[in-house]
């Protein structure tokens, strides 16, 4: 009830000041051409100029006042609660965000086993490929496993020793998975090489 009442004295409020200006602006040009009573010289033609100044800046700054911006007169309003579509967007943010995690914990789990168990040379080859289908099924890597990082890790297991010539293949063909998987070109051009 008072919100209505408060929005009704806000219109009527805004509605007095918008006729009081639109009253001054008509009564402005209207002054500017009765002849004065006072003054009986007659004018030159510099006077004259003058004075149309003066009714330009006269009509001018009524035009501004007239004109300025309505946002002044714009009420506030606040959503007293989400609208549908904001809750099935948040929805969906919270199932990505889940699977993200699940996906990032299969990266996880690979990654330590490659770093950590992992000392035979079919061992490090199995979980570099379970790290390329891993990237496969994903499209990429899941959020919060940076490329750079992912590789930085298996280079510090590459230093350790121990990496022959069928792990290296294997490393270098997840990374060539990860840089196709995330490069914006999917669509190749077959006949040309380029």
């Amino acid at each position: 009830m008072s919100t209505e009442a408060n929005t009704l004295s806000r219109q009527s409020t805004a509605m007095k000041s918008i006729i009081t200006a639109l009253f001054l602006a008509t009564a402005a040009p209207t002054a500017a051409f009765v002849p004065s009573c006072m003054n009986r010289l007659t004018s030159t033609t510099a006077l004259q100029a003058e004075a149309s100044r003066r009714t330009m800046l006269t009509n001018s700054l009524a035009g501004l006042v007239i004109l300025a911006p309505s946002c002044a007169f714009a009420l506030e309003t606040y959503l007293t609660e989400p609208t549908d579509e904001f809750k099935e967007s948040e929805r969906q943010r919270m199932e990505f965000r889940k699977k993200q995690l699940l996906i990032k914990s299969e990266f996880v789990k690979v990654l330590a086993h490659l770093t950590t168990e992992a000392s035979s040379e079919d061992e490090l080859i199995t979980d570099l490929k379970t790290l390329r289908e891993l990237v496969i099924q994903t499209g990429g890597l899941p959020l919060g496993i940076k490329k750079e990082d992912m590789y930085k890790v298996i280079r510090g297991r590459k230093a350790k020793g121990s990496w022959p010539t069928d792990v290296e293949i294997a490393y270098q063909k997840l990374k060539a998975e990860v840089a196709y998987q995330q490069s914006p070109n999917t669509e190749k051009d077959l006949e040309n090489p380029l």
